[in-house]
């Protein structure tokens, strides 16, 4: 990060989009490494920073290069310079990318569905019952209202 490089002497970071449910703005995680001044051991720091994504074009996992700028919103001082490594998609996050073949076989099957529903009205207008019959209850045992009603008569 040199002083009045590229940027104008503002800072710089590079981190990953850990968000991106926002209109124009994305969530980015910057990770830095710092030597503890007491125990000398290299200790992992995560920082997350709000910035503005003009062309909306950052997903979810994508590398990025931020620059601080003006404050854009309440939480909201930085902004995306450039995409430095897009990620792969997977087939939740790219319903669009989804293999057609799979697409179709599920249509079949709810092509299928669909026949038995319709044919199961035909069967009932037809006289057939499909429901099963309700089941008797023994009259000896205790819990039986029938077997109580039996007994007191």
């Amino acid at each position: 990060m040199a002083v009045g490089g590229r940027y104008g002497g503002r800072k710089v970071r590079e981190g990953i989009v850990v968000s991106d449910k926002m209109q124009k703005t994305v969530v980015v995680a910057v990770e830095a490494n710092l030597r503890h001044p007491i125990y000398k051991k290299t200790i992992r720091r995560m920082r997350r920073y709000l910035a503005h994504d003009e062309a909306d074009d950052c997903r979810r996992g994508d590398r990025v290069r931020i620059v601080e700028t003006r404050p854009l919103s309440r939480h909201k001082r930085w902004r995306v310079v450039e995409v430095l490594r897009c990620s792969e998609l997977s087939e939740k996050e790219a319903p669009e990318a989804i293999d057609l073949e799979l697409l179709g076989e599920v249509r079949m099957d709810e092509a299928k569905t669909e026949t038995h529903i319709t044919e199961a009205p035909q069967a009932a207008s037809s006289g057939v019952t499909t429901e099963p019959a309700p089941e008797a209850v023994p009259a000896d045992e205790p819990g039986s209202t029938e077997a109580e009603g039996e007994k007191s008569l």
